[in-house]
């Protein structure tokens, strides 16, 4: 009976030295000079979740799921020499491939408006290309006509010049008008009138020249928006070709 009043007082005790200590800052024990058991808590390196792996942006090359057409003789002999050329089949070509005679129309037109014989350069005819494209925002036709203008023109700065503002690159009177009526004829065509065709002829241009601009003009507008319409998309390899300036 004792020994049990005895352990009755002392967990008395310990409930007022409990009670006596309350509010007390505590103290840390004094080392024991045992090694701890408990574990660090020194916080662990995250491991970095490995990047996924990046897919191709250019395929498929349009959100439309038509399937190609079989090539003609005469086209296949096209993408041949497209293959030869620059390395790859341009997917604006892939996607008209859908019908042989909707690609020998494209073509047909794209070539003889860039290629042919010309008061405008060819180099012209691309920064026309991007102004239009730059305004419209078609993804397409800015990487691949921007990678034209950096290729003619062996300058990357101009290339982005096109892309971002026109307005920004140091252009002589000339190409500035030519592409301020192609801007002009893109976001406000209702308003051109003879002001803007005399502003042209004032700068050298003739009337060949300002029927292939509005040539150019309509042919990218309308391409932009079939390029959007489709969701087509460049091929990579016009996002790195001629980056570097020439000479």
């Amino acid at each position: 009976m004792a020994s049990k009043v005895k352990a009755a007082g002392g967990v008395e005790k310990a409930k007022s030295a409990t009670a006596a200590n309350k509010g007390r800052p505590e103290t840390q024990a004094a080392p024991s000079g045992r090694k701890s058991s408990a574990k660090s808590s020194a916080p662990k390196t995250a491991v970095p979740a490995a990047e996924p792996a990046r897919q191709r942006d250019d395929l498929p090359a349009i959100a439309l799921a038509i399937p190609p057409a079989e090539l003609d003789a005469q086209n296949q002999a096209y993408f041949d020499k497209c293959v030869e050329k620059i390395g790859f089949v341009p997917n604006v070509l892939q996607a008209y491939a859908l019908d042989m005679a909707k690609l020998n129309a494209f073509a047909g037109m794209y070539n003889d408006l860039m290629l042919a014989p010309s008061g405008l350069s060819k180099l012209e005819r691309e920064m026309i290309a991007v102004v239009v494209s730059s305004i419209n925002r078609c993804y397409y036709c800015l990487t691949a006509h921007g990678a034209a203008v950096r290729q003619l023109s062996g300058d990357p700065i101009l290339g982005e010049q096109m892309v971002m503002n026109y307005r920004a690159a140091r252009l002589d009177p000339r190409r500035r008008a030519m592409l301020d009526f192609a801007a002009k004829l893109t976001e406000r065509p209702h308003e051109v009138e003879e002001d803007d065709r005399a502003a042209l002829r004032k700068v050298g241009f003739s009337e060949r020249d300002i029927w292939d601009i509005g040539a150019v003009v309509g042919f990218f507008n309308m391409s932009n928006r079939i390029a959007s319409a489709t969701d087509m998309r460049p091929n990579e390899e016009y996002h790195v070709q001629a980056r570097t300036p020439k000479g």
